[in-house]
């Protein structure tokens, strides 16, 4: 009979996996280095397999890894479930809860996060800002803040805002390069686009009717606000959230083009895995920014693009250029 695995040394891999990291890793479980160690090369021994390749600056999952954590990740969130149902009969709100969010400079944003702390003081509250799309299951995330209308399978969607997406540029890229009046008048213009899920550049731009159309792009950036930037600079047309164009449509620095064709919707929401229990700590964080969203998100659910601001400021400062700047590689 093969020795069973321990769920240390377990959570041992699955930790080195999400942190990337042994020194990250055993500091997040709470035990010296030497120890997570120890436990690796256990299982490795148990199981009599490779698991990970290391190195002093890396960690690598070899394809038996691979295979190996995606199980291990369902019997430790099962584990977890199992604790999570025994805490809620009691009412009890603790342990850790990872969080993964866009960069937000809403003061309310982080008045929300610390109220949460300091109501709930037994939850070790891991907030990791990050314009990348994070993997939940993969990555070890226990809830995350979207904007993308994407869910993989697997996960829960509650919707925080929603509103309208509008295409834009500079009157000086227009009066340069000309207003499009038809889709395919896209072809002959530059576009600065946004990334599909957080990791793949965007191919397409959503047209009226809800039937999308294929975009070649010149400028890519996961971060919109820095589109917005780039679309006041004259660089080329954006989509964008229309509460995040609010100022620089009613100052002129940007103009909507194609009205009531590239036409879609922008959708913020609060994303989580799918449990047939919920962990109290999540179930509570989650609650906390349903409170939060209504009043600090407008209708598109975005910030302010202060940058797009002060690129507009500029721009009118020092009159329409004739000539469009080329990004910078």
């Amino acid at each position: 009979m093969n020795e069973p695995i321990e769920t240390a040394e377990m959570l041992a891999f699955a930790k080195a996996i999400e942190s990337r990291s042994l020194s990250r890793a055993a500091a997040e479980l709470g035990v010296p280095r030497a120890t997570l160690s120890r436990r690796l090369a256990r299982l490795e021994e148990t199981l009599g397999v490779r698991l990970l390749r290391r190195t002093t600056r890396s960690l690598t999952l070899t394809d038996a890894g691979d295979a190996f954590y995606r199980h291990a990740r369902i019997a430790l969130d099962a584990v977890s479930q199992a604790e999570a149902s025994v805490r809620t009969m009691g009412n009890a709100v603790r342990g850790t809860l990872r969080v993964s969010v866009p960069p937000l400079t809403d003061p309310g944003f982080f008045a929300m996060i610390g109220a949460f702390a300091r109501r709930f003081p037994e939850v070790r509250l891991n907030v990791h800002f990050s314009t990348q799309h994070v993997d939940l299951m993969r990555d070890g995330y226990d809830v995350a803040i979207r904007a993308s209308t994407e869910l993989e399978p697997g996960l829960v969607a509650r919707t925080l805002a929603r509103g309208e997406l509008l295409a834009v540029a500079s009157p000086a890229y227009l009066a340069e390069r000309g207003t499009p009046r038809t889709r395919r008048d896209l072809a002959h213009h530059r576009c600065l686009l946004g990334f599909a899920r957080g990791e793949l550049p965007q191919t397409h731009w959503p047209l009226a009717g809800g039937s999308k159309l294929r975009v070649e792009g010149c400028f890519f950036s996961n971060d919109i606000t820095m589109l917005a930037d780039a679309a006041v600079r004259g660089l080329g047309i954006a989509v964008l959230p229309r509460s995040l164009l609010g100022r620089s449509l009613q100052s002129g620095a940007l103009l909507q083009v194609l009205p009531g064709v590239i036409q879609g919707e922008s959708r913020v929401s609060i994303v989580y895995p799918e449990r047939e229990l919920m962990p109290p700590q999540v179930r509570a964080f989650v609650e906390a920014v349903l409170a939060w969203a209504p009043t600090a998100l407008g209708n598109d659910g975005e910030p302010r693009a202060p940058g797009a601001e002060a690129a507009a400021k500029s721009t009118r400062a020092k009159g329409p250029r004739r000539r469009t700047p080329a990004p910078r590689g």
